[in-house]
């Protein structure tokens, strides 16, 4: 679809925000009147339960396998201009079966080819691995959006996730951009959640948003009862954060275009 953009969230390290990422500043950017797709491709599947889906139906293993297009197994969630390609753990399954087809790496932008949606932006939850699934993810995606997390060893691994990202544009997809970093779980109180905003700012320059989601205890309450921090407490630090967050994302995309909350 034209405008659309497809942006996995991707690190192979565990616990830095890359769903919490997914659902709220999905929700965010509804918030600013775009229509919204949050794709779990995490056997995970935290950000499925995140936004609330329980139910029965199709997932992102059938979309993936070619077995149903995206149109037919999309849900809305609770918040408007954002629905979900839920995921289950039998997507643990598709790694294997992914090996045996020739074309593993473009399975998804195959199926996502196939059944085109209206929605402006396409998020991927990305597991927390360079296995075959974030690969698929990042030969689909546009661009890729890196959280990292204010602590210790934070950029551990990202070095290696950036020369993914070289084998990913020379293999499948040459167009792969870095959408940029977002520094997550950052503690004010903390020298050295400083120290490693200095750090990653070093790392990737101009990449890094200005915007920094704290650590914030609403943020983490919120995905237990099945919703986004704007559905929680819109007035938390974490969501106005997101809210931070969206804009900026926005504003560098789309720079002559008015931004305003619907």
């Amino acid at each position: 679809m034209k405008n659309q953009r497809i942006v996995a969230v991707a690190n192979q390290k565990g616990g830095v925000g890359k769903t919490t990422t997914v659902m709220n500043l999905g929700a965010a950017l509804a918030a600013f009147e775009q229509t919204v797709l949050a794709l779990d491709l995490d056997p995970q599947s935290n950000c499925t339960a995140g936004l609330g889906w329980e139910g029965q139906g199709n997932t992102s293993y059938e979309v993936l396998e070619g077995l149903v297009p995206l149109r037919e197994a999309k849900v809305p969630t609770r918040f408007p201009g954002l629905e979900l390609l839920p995921a289950r753990r039998d997507l643990v399954g598709a790694e294997v079966e992914l090996l045996e087809d020739p074309n593993w790496a473009g399975k998804l932008r195959q199926a996502l080819a196939a059944s085109p949606t209206e929605h402006q932006w396409i998020l991927i939850d990305c597991p927390p691995s360079l296995g075959l699934l974030t690969l698929n993810a990042l030969t689909a995606a546009d661009s890729v959006l890196v959280p990292i997390q204010c602590e210790y060893f934070a950029l551990e691994g990202v070095s290696e996730l950036m020369r993914t990202l070289e084998r990913v544009r020379t293999a499948w997809n040459p167009t792969l951009e870095v959408e940029g970093a977002v520094l997550t779980l950052y503690d004010e109180r903390l020298s050295l959640s400083h120290q490693v905003v200095d750090e990653v700012r070093r790392f990737f320059g101009d990449l890094v948003f200005q915007t920094i989601i704290p650590r914030n205890v609403r943020v983490a309450e919120a995905p237990s009862f099945g919703q986004t921090i704007l559905e929680y407490d819109i007035r938390s630090r974490g969501a106005q954060a997101y809210l931070g967050l969206a804009e900026e994302l926005l504003r560098r995309r789309r720079p002559n275009e008015a931004i305003r909350v619907g």
